[in-house]
């Protein structure tokens, strides 16, 4: 990048300390320091960020050209791990028994709301007082 060598370095140190005095020169080369880090930093930053979106847009292409390839096998194969077409084949929940105080031939969800003494009428029944 830059060639730098030894008799430069002294050279420009020299003259660093004769402009600016002894002084000064401390504070002076910790900030160009502080900044050279920074710089640094921001270009390592840099690097890496560049980095990751070359690779992402590699593994794009990859999984673009093995969808394309992997959707002609697809047909003639089992289906992929996390097709989500697929359903699988469950059992639906068993039906809740009837409650204790209704006879079981008379019990269906249709005529539910008309069996005395369940909890979870939407109107009381006609044997018991309301509460107003």
């Amino acid at each position: 990048m830059l060639d730098v060598g030894f008799s430069e370095i002294l050279l420009t140190s020299a003259i660093a300390l004769i402009v600016l005095g002894p002084e000064k020169l401390p504070k002076v080369a910790r900030q160009v320091g502080n900044w050279v880090g920074r710089a640094r930093a921001m270009a390592r930053q840099l690097t890496e960020q560049l980095e990751r979106e070359i690779s992402t847009e590699e593994l794009m292409k990859q999984t673009k050209s093995a969808g394309s390839i992997s959707a002609d096998t697809a047909k003639t194969s089992a289906p992929a791990a996390f097709d989500t077409a697929y359903t699988p084949n469950i059992a639906p929940p068993p039906a809740a028994p009837p409650p204790a105080s209704a006879p079981a031939a008379e019990y269906s969800p249709e005529t539910a709301a008309t069996v005395h003494g369940a909890d979870w009428h939407s109107s009381p029944p006609e044997n018991k007082p309301t509460h107003e």
